[in-house]
């Protein structure tokens, strides 16, 4: 009777043990009833409560817990799936590349964590179900972390590593009548922890489905489904292995949208090879997932129906040609994400629901592929991606990131895994094959990925060559090789994370032997994705050049009360575990928690669509860049909008092929009347899909053309009155005043009400960003923040009361105009003027000048704060919405007239930052309950201009490091600027805003705009 021993758990050698062959995740059924809906007789569901024991290390779990007379029934409860940190044992804890025990424990490779490494000891009583007992019985863990030990009314069963792919066992000589103990212990850090150093959340536990199964007298135990069109796409090759426990024969029928298309017999004896021709086969692609329905019925030797199993397939040819990836013979660009498997409430076990939601989120945001960073995923997602049209690099689950981050610069690779070290060959092989057997059946897989961030050798290019030895019908990837290519062969791309598209360029200029993708980029940590665009172009420019997967899908956040009871998203830190990473858990474009999408989202699904509409006054060009379908199968809708609403509307027919361009007369002529036109051209959905219904917005081009009309003039005159220390100005509904002691604009009244809560003061800050931080711009630009909080109308360089700078007055026929200047505390010292021109409405124009000091360089914002009353807690604006946008973030942005509340304007980054920016603002309001408020417009000679309301400074916001921390709410702050620096992207930990997108300040600095009361 073979014995666990758990010595060999650190032995990279040991990772299998008793486990079964991997499989493909096919499902069979008894009938073509028990297919139709979908519910196997043959498992057995074994989630819900078990028996629970928690241990801080191997010394400290029960010795003996397995055996059949030690009863656990008193145990602590405990839920399966779910990993244990998420139910009271032990804590998250987030590391990016530091290995989670650094530290704590001195280790190496060869060695496990022994202080502290916790132990889950589980215990599951259960009787065999009546169909299934007699019959062989097997146990199917779709999921532990990281080492699952097993045993059966005492007897060990195997052991199993590789955390992301089902580690299954045979129990029927273990299984007895009546009660069974069924008893699991899982380790959570293992040898194999060496390789699974992924930038997640450390967990540990039975976290996917459990579940008994049994089989047949004749079962298909394995399936493989090729389904490959030749060169010519006309004809395709439809061909089917299968490895059969058991003789007899199985009934093929593949038919599509009810009509048989084969229809044949053959037999089944140990592994065989069915071929067949598909005349004009219908083709799947992410823009058109045409699939076909497979079914296998299987019979014994007395023909007498066995099981069935019906699989989905999709036939298309995915291959290398002239140094380009092809599908189905047209240039493909990934337009993807990186997405963890991830909930807020659950850690890596998500449901099907969150899943789903993010499978249309992406969809409806014109995502086409995801990257399964960096493990395999529970299997329903190639389901999913099969039937939505999504495509996949599917990758293997090996990260060593912390082990080699550092040799990479002192050549000492003695501590590398797996690098060329043969003792860990086979641990990679298995993994690579565990992948590549479950889920080698679906069309959505492009490319197999041998891991991610683990250095280059000999054992990750033999992975590769399994690959392609295994499967000639996909390639692979692995982004690794760039630091160390002596095994260059290992991928078939040249894959690089966070390059410049300079540097992409650059590359293949130098070396165009293969095409380039970016397996991440644009590094979407808090408020970022800035500049993305120019990835995106490349793509239209040069060929090899075949897109990229956005850093990443959800922010890794997880639900937890503060110390009120308020809940939050909590990040790396935040249940005490060290070492962490802090807020680098969150790159999402979707929020963690509700998984919604996050403002950046609209930028995304712009510059990922796949028609470009270039629209003007009377035409528009209608660019294709779908490489199967034609526009046709979308309606096209064009509005005209004047001065922000909508005043006419029209069809457009559109019949564009793919890969082409066609220009049309629009159907609504040229406006004639004064005023600004916005004229958009939308592509929508014409029926309902899987992931979005009909009407949905799938691509959009705007144009907006002016008709100038006569300005008018103010006919209302003010009354000045001066006095010591203040400088009144009255009109008809309005006063205001100005200090000279205090140095501005003390009171605005409109109609009796008093309108602002403090001075407004120029401003040059904005609260860091996350990528601010990380390319240390708070160093950079400091100075803007003193300058913006700590400005005074006073000098300073003449001791601690020197003498205040009085304020000009320039009294007009119909204004009156008041100017400060304001000396600001930069070294060198600086200056800057503010001007309010008051007109007899009510009407004030207010004017900052500067100018620029050399030493000082750019500001991160060039504009003037307001306070007022956090009555004043709705907005409405004619500018580009909906979401926020950027100077290097506003591609997909519309010009429109939006509404929303200031609070609606804070976005729910995990750490506050900037955020809630409008660009392209004509005017915008702030209003109370009454639409009583502040009116913001543009200036005519300087344009639109950015604006920012929010519940809160900048200076407060940059405080608080949760929202939590924020204080309570008492204004709603309001920013007007000429413009603000772009917000960056390229990365989050030194790349700095494109230099297109700062404030220039290589001449006079001047930026005007007008306030009025409501």
């Amino acid at each position: 009777m073979k014995t666990f021993d758990y010595s060999l758990v650190k032995d990279p050698q040991y990772f299998r043990d008793g486990r079964m062959d991997a499989h493909s995740d096919h499902t069979y059924y008894r009938d073509g009833e028990e297919a139709q809906e979908k519910e196997t007789s043959f498992r057995y569901d074994l989630n819900g409560i078990w028996k629970f024991h928690y241990a801080r290390n191997y010394g400290s779990a029960i010795p003996g817990f397995e055996k059949a007379d030690y009863c656990c029934k008193d145990w602590d409860d405990i839920r399966v799936p779910a990993h244990i940190q998420m139910e009271g044992y032990d804590a998250p804890q987030y590391a990016n590349v530091q290995y989670p025990w650094e530290g704590h424990e001195d280790i190496h490779p060869g060695e496990i964590p022994e202080h502290f490494n916790p132990v889950a000891s589980y215990v599951k009583y259960f009787e065999v179900p009546e169909e299934m007992q007699g019959k062989r019985l097997f146990i199917s863990f779709q999921g532990a972390e990281s080492g699952i030990a097993l045993w059966l009314n005492g007897q060990f069963v195997g052991y199993s590593e590789d955390s992301f792919t089902p580690s299954e066992f045979e129990l029927t000589e273990y299984v007895k009548e009546g009660e069974n103990k069924l008893a699991a212990q899982v380790f959570k850090w293992t040898a194999s922890s060496w390789c699974e150093d992924q930038d997640f959340y450390r967990f540990s536990g039975i976290y996917r489905d459990v579940y008994l199964y049994t089989v047949p007298e004749v079962h298909v135990y394995d399936l493989q489904i090729r389904a490959i069109p030749d060169e010519t796409l006309s004809t395709a090759a439809l061909e089917i292995g299968t490895d059969t426990w058991g003789k007899g024969t199985v009934k093929i029928t593949l038919s599509k949208d009810g009509e048989t298309v084969i229809e044949d017999k053959k037999a089944l004896d140990g592994e065989e090879i069915y071929s067949w021709k598909v005349e004009d086969p219908v083709l799947w692609s992410a823009e058109d997932p045409q699939l076909y329905d497979l079914v296998l019925e299987v019979y014994n030797e007395a023909e007498e129906l066995q099981e069935v199993v019906p699989q989905k397939i999709g036939f298309r040819r995915f291959e290398m040609k002239d140094g380009i990836m092809t599908l189905n013979g047209k240039r493909i660009v990934f337009k993807g994400v990186n997405r963890h498997e991830f909930s807020s409430v659950s850690g890596r076990h998500v449901s099907e629901e969150e899943l789903r939601k993010d499978l249309k989120t992406m969809k409806q945001n014109n995502i086409n592929a995801i990257r399964t960073c960096h493990y395999p995923d529970a299997s329903m997602i190639y389901e999913l991606c099969d039937e939505h049209g999504i495509y996949m690099i599917d990758e293997t689950n090996l990260e060593s990131h912390g082990s080699w981050d550092v040799a990479e610069f002192t050549k000492d690779y003695t501590y590398v895994v797996p690098h060329d070290k043969p003792e860990w060959l086979d641990m990679m092989l298995d993994r690579a094959n565990s992948m590549y057997q479950r889920d080698k059946n679906h069309a959505a897989i492009l490319i197999w990925s041998c891991g991610n961030e683990s250095f280059g050798g000999k054992d990750i290019f033999e992975m590769s060559q399994f690959f392609h030895k295994e499967d000639p019908t996909r390639l692979v990837h692995y982004e690794g090789l760039c630091h160390d290519r002596r095994y260059n062969d290992t991928s078939d791309m040249e894959s690089q994370m966070y390059p410049s598209v300079e540097a992409i360029k650059e590359f293949l200029a130098k070396d165009s032997s293969k095409p380039f993708i970016c397996c991440e980029y644009t590094h979407a940590m808090g408020n970022s994705c800035g500049a993305m665009h120019k990835y995106t172009d490349l793509t239209d420019t040069e060929p090899k050049y075949q897109g990229g997967f956005i850093w990443d899908y959800i922010d890794q956040s997880i639900y937890k009360k503060d110390r009120y009871g308020k809940e939050f998203q909590a990040y790396g830190g935040d249940f005490g575990e060290r070492p962490t990473d802090y807020n680098f858990s969150g790159n999402g474009i979707a929020y963690g928690g509700n998984r919604d999408a996050s403002p950046k989202m609209q930028e995304v699904k712009f510059n990922y669509q796949n028609i470009t509409a270039e629209v003007g006054a009377d035409s528009v060009k209608v660019i294709n860049k779908n490489l199967f379908v034609n526009t046709d199968i979308f309606d096209c809708e064009v509005t005209v909008a004047k001065n922000g609403k909508v005043i006419r509307r029209a069809s457009l027919a559109t019949a564009v092929a793919p890969l082409s361009e066609e220009t049309y007369v629009l159907p609504l002529a040229k406006e004639e009347k004064p005023g600004e036109y916005t004229v958009t051209v939308s592509f929508h959905l014409k029926e309902d899909k899987a992931w979005a219904e009909a009407g949905h917005e799938v691509a959009f081009g705007q144009y907006v053309y002016k008709i100038e009309e006569p300005k008018k003039t103010c006919p209302e005159g003010v009354k000045v009155i001066r006095s010591t220390h203040n400088i009144g100005v009255r009109g008809a509904h309005f006063e205001v005043l100005f200090s000279v002691l205090n140095g501005g604009l003390v009171s605005y009244k409109y109609a009796g009400k008093e309108m602002i809560e403090a001075i407004p003061k120029p401003n040059f800050w904005r609260a860091p960003t996350d990528n601010d931080c990380g390319n240390l711009m708070g160093m950079r630009y400091g100075q803007w923040k003193l300058a913006s909080m700590y400005l005074s109308h006073k000098d300073f360089r003449q001791g601690a009361y020197g003498p205040a700078n009085m304020p000009e007055v320039e009294v007009n026929e119909k204004s009156v105009k008041v100017s400060y200047t304001y000396i600001m505390p930069t070294t060198p010292t600086s200056e800057c003027k503010l001007s309010y021109e008051v007109f007899g409405d009510g009407r004030v124009k207010t004017t900052l000048v500067y100018d620029p000091v050399k030493e000082l360089g750019d500001m991160p914002e060039f504009g003037v704060i307001f306070k007022f009353n956090a009555d004043y807690d709705r907005v409405e604006w004619y500018g580009l919405g909906e979401a926020e946008t950027y100077s290097d973030r506003k591609k997909g942005a519309k010009l429109g007239i939006y509404a929303n509340m200031v609070a609606d304007n804070i976005a729910r980054y995990m750490v506050p930052q900037e955020c809630g920016a409008k660009e392209e603002v004509r005017w915008a309001k702030v209003t109370d309950r009454k639409g009583r408020g502040m009116l913001f417009e543009m200036d005519e000679n300087n344009g639109p201009m950015m604006f920012s309301a929010l519940p809160y400074t900048p200076h407060e916001m940059e405080n608080a490091m949760h929202p939590y921390e924020l204080p309570e709410v008492h204004y709603t702050v309001v920013r007007v600027a000429k413009d603000q620096m772009g917000i960056g992207g390229d990365d989050s930990w030194g790349a700095r805003t494109h230099e297109e997108y700062l404030l220039k300040t290589d001449k006079k600095m001047e930026f005007s705009f007008v306030f009025k009361g409501l």
